[in-house]
């Protein structure tokens, strides 16, 4: 018996309309880019994430030949930004940064949403993972995390500063608490400019921060470091342990950023932006001075990114539950 092409079972319209748009669509794919890329930061200007989207963009519009333009758009803990990013025509001339924030925390603490990171981007590749920092003030007496969580139990509520709520820092205290078994209280400020500020002023006794922010302080002795939340130390801080080395064992919190554009996208687009972006990312005077900011670059496949993004989101759901996380 033989089995009769679907093609034959198609109107001649039909099946023209078909090929036509198949045929614009390998078009479209074969030529791109053929205008300037826009890059969404969901972040403020001037910050570790601005800096690495203009650095890899140089790059990667050296690759592809076209610019890479970087749009800041920040507000609701990047979620403004990203929207815009979601809403965009899936053609690849509209990417974001995406973050551990924006694709797997937010929605369990955010009580409306205006996307679903499952179901509203295209993963593209990893940029890297940034660090954040444990710090004390000089005056604490605390030398180490194991002296901080003793001193912590025989005060409970004591406070602890972020850059905000919602972020990987808020997470990261949260985490803290939950893992050593202390009761912490939260105080929330907008950036790491006034946390530290008040730090410095002798107005709030600890903090988690992202390290590029505090890192001049540390070094100059302002602010003293007990650990960092990542899986391994950092380059800039050598001698300061991860909190599992420190005696906090299965702590991890590691930001982590990609490359995202809408849903829908074409797959030769997708691959091509993704092949770009880990070149850029593997050049040593990239990571050398992405490094020097605090940040490990990384580039990955899509599926990798999928795969990270779909297991935070389902891990920092249960942090984010059982503490009850909250965010306007």
């Amino acid at each position: 018996m033989t089995t009769q092409s679907p093609l034959k079972h198609m109107s001649g319209r039909l099946l023209a309309a078909v090929l036509l748009a198949t045929g614009a669509l390998a078009a479209q794919a074969a030529a791109y880019p053929d205008k300037p890329i826009h890059f969404i930061v969901p972040y403020a200007a001037g910050g570790t994430t601005d800096l690495v989207a203009r650095v890899v963009g140089e790059r990667v519009a050296a690759r592809l030949g076209k610019p890479v333009v970087v749009e800041n758009r920040p507000g609701a803990g990047g979620n403004i930004g990203m929207d815009a990013v979601a809403k965009s025509a899936p053609d690849g001339y509209t990417l974001g940064m995406g973050a551990i924030s924006t694709n797997a925390l937010n929605p369990h603490i955010y009580k409306s949403m205006a996307f679903d990171p499952r179901k509203d981007f295209t993963a593209i590749s990893l940029l890297g993972t940034s660090t954040i920092v444990l710090q004390v003030v000089p005056a604490m007496p605390a030398r180490n995390v194991a002296e901080l969580v003793e001193q912590l139990k025989k005060a409970p509520g004591s406070t602890y500063g972020t850059a905000g709520v919602g972020t990987s820092m808020h997470l990261a205290g949260v985490l803290f608490a939950q893992s050593t078994g202390t009761s912490l209280t939260h105080v929330p400020y907008k950036g790491s400019a006034p946390g530290i500020n008040d730090m410095l002023g002798g107005h709030l006794p600890m903090m988690f921060d992202n390290l590029p922010a505090s890192l001049a302080h540390i070094q100059a002795g302002k602010l003293r470091a007990l650990a960092v939340t990542g899986k391994t130390r950092s380059a800039s801080l050598p001698n300061v342990p991860t909190m599992a080395e420190a005696g906090v064992p299965d702590y991890v919190v590691e930001p982590w950023f990609g490359v995202y554009g809408p849903a829908g996208m074409p797959a030769d687009v997708v691959q091509a932006v993704s092949r770009a972006y880990s070149d850029a990312l593997a050049m040593p005077e990239v990571k050398e001075k992405l490094l020097q900011a605090g940040f490990s670059p990384r580039g990955s496949s899509p599926q990798e990114l999928t795969e990270l993004g779909r297991a935070e989101y389902e891990r920092l759901g249960k942090v984010a539950r059982s503490a009850g996380m909250l965010a306007e």
